[in-house]
């Protein structure tokens, strides 16, 4: 038995829930985009939402021309306008990526993805500098200065990748990184800009980063990196297996820029994790499963204590680096499917958006918190084997004493001799439950389900739900929980301040008097 302490042990940081990524953000023109970020944010609610392609040559911003002779170069902002007013409508904010390069504007004929981002430096800086110059100044213009300085700018995406910034070349994206900062700056002096949003791997980049950036006088405001734990892709059709390292290998990478920064001019900066999962490909089975929830929550649960943000590798299945997809689970990356499917890990996240802000205890496969109403919340999960070699344990027990006395939101509820009872809610995905990848499976994995299958899907994605009351003596209730294989749960506790009227005798239902 696991007896939780009634004082809380601080605030639990909500930097899970700062942002999260996308697919190339021109797919918020589409309708099932904003239908997806619509239920996204009904159900969780992020604050920022972050994506490649902001300049490329899809959201038609850089547009050059001649005229009388002469070239000019015309910045149009059609489609920025559609795309930002989508999300601020949804109560979400753009987290700018600068990136990537406009053809006509490229170095050379280099991309990325089956949608084809230019990936080479600017043959000219000084109008890559007057096309972040233009595009600043529209939305300061339109949103207003207040509203934008809130927005980090993240000056591009893996330079240290050479399928991402030509030949990985540090020096090269050490001048765009100066050349776009001071431009940001330029606009206004309160924007946010920061880097190097470097992919695992890299971390040497973020020491010479630092000492070109004081070598150099360039402003920096946040850090950025990105985490995942996947080996390397082992390729089937339209699809990759990989192994996995254990979740907590996300946690020290999150942990690293902090710690290779120190008595660096970048240390104390916010950090960023602009990117996480557990695989870095779109293709990967692991992303629709129960294993991929169970697998995270630790992470989710800790994560706060090393980042201010550390954002999911993404919101939807939306999402076409690598092709149009081939099926409706195809190992996307989102929370949910196209059709917004919910995935467990979409449940993770929501389960997460229902925990208090009082942080009371954690461990290897619970987390507690508090509401500032008194009402207790757990998420628990059951451990997973990352190696592959088992499935993990078919059940896990837990044994939590907890704090629910009438006392305990003031930090005592300890021997008060508080009685009663609370009302218990849980909610569960497992393998089974609130699992539609398993029910697809089921129907035989059809590639485009019908409608009817669809509303069978969406149904299988329903957490399993029960009800019922725990006696509270001395301020205290015991819960105890069996969890099947790769479950999660959440159990809410509430205080029970019953009002069944004194006549009330279920034993009367049919009319008769008991015995």
């Amino acid at each position: 038995m696991i007896r939780v302490p009634a004082a809380p042990a601080g605030r639990f940081s909500d930097a899970w829930r700062t942002c999260v990524g996308t697919g190339r953000i021109e797919l918020a023109l589409r309708r099932d985009y904003q239908d997806s970020l619509a239920l996204l944010q009904r159900d969780i609610g992020f604050r920022y939402i972050r994506g490649h392609g902001l300049l490329s040559d899809g959201m038609g911003v850089y547009r050059p021309y001649e005229h009388a002779g002469t070239r000019h170069v015309h910045h149009s902002f059609t489609y920025v306008d559609q795309v930002v007013d989508a999300y601020l409508a949804l109560g979400i904010r753009p987290f700018l990526e600068l990136g990537f390069m406009p053809e006509e504007l490229a170095s050379g004929d280099q991309t990325v993805f089956w949608w084809r981002g230019h990936v080479t430096p600017p043959r000219s800086h000084r109008e890559w500098a007057d096309l972040v110059r233009a595009t600043l100044r529209h939305l300061v213009d339109r949103y207003g200065v207040d509203e934008v300085r809130t927005w980090p700018i993240e000056v591009w995406n893996e330079p240290n990748l050479a399928d991402f910034w030509q030949g990985a070349d540090e020096r090269a994206y050490h001048l765009l990184y100066e050349v776009t900062a001071h431009t940001v700056k330029e606009v206004d002096a309160g924007l946010q800009v920061g880097g190097p949003a470097i992919s695992p791997g890299a971390d040497d980049w973020l020491d010479r980063f630092a000492e070109f950036a004081a070598h150099r006088e360039v402003p920096v405001d946040f850090v950025s990196k990105h985490a995942y734990t996947s080996g390397p892709a082992q390729p089937v059709p339209f699809g990759v297996h990989q192994t996995l390292a254990p979740a907590t290998d996300l946690l020290d990478q999150f942990a690293t820029p902090r710690d290779r920064l120190k008595g660096t001019r970048l240390a104390g900066l916010p950090v960023h994790i602009t990117e996480f999962n557990s695989s870095y490909c779109p293709i990967n089975a692991v992303h629709d499963t129960a294993f991929q929830a169970a697998y995270l929550a630790p992470v989710l649960a800790r994560g706060g204590d090393y980042v201010d943000s550390f954002s999911y590798w993404t919101f939807s299945d939306m999402f076409e680096e690598a092709g149009v997809p081939t099926a409706l689970f195809h190992g996307g990356f989102g929370l949910l499917t196209h059709r917004q499917v919910r995935k467990p890990v979409h449940h993770l996240y929501a389960f997460m958006a229902r925990m208090g802000p009082d942080l009371l205890a954690r461990g290897d496969d619970h987390l507690v918190t508090r509401h500032e109403d008194g009402r207790v919340t757990v998420l628990a999960w059951a451990p997973v084997d990352p190696t592959g070699a088992t499935e993990g344990p078919a059940g896990h027990a837990l044994r939590l004493s907890l704090p629910v006395g009438r006392n305990a939101r003031d930090g005592e509820g300890e021997g008060d001799g508080g009685g009663g009872e609370v009302f218990v809610r849980r909610s569960t995905v497992d393998e089974e439950r609130g699992n539609a990848y398993t029910a697809w499976r089921h129907m035989g994995s059809p590639r485009s389900p019908g409608r009817s299958q669809l509303d069978v899907l969406h149904e299988a994605a329903e957490p399993a739900r029960t009800h019922g009351r725990l006696p509270v003596h001395d301020g205290r209730t015991e819960l105890e929980l069996t969890l099947a294989r790769h479950e999660i749960t959440l159990v809410e506790l509430t205080p029970v301040e019953d009002e069944t009227p004194p006549w009330w005798d279920a034993r009367r239902l049919l009319g008769r008097e008991p015995a």
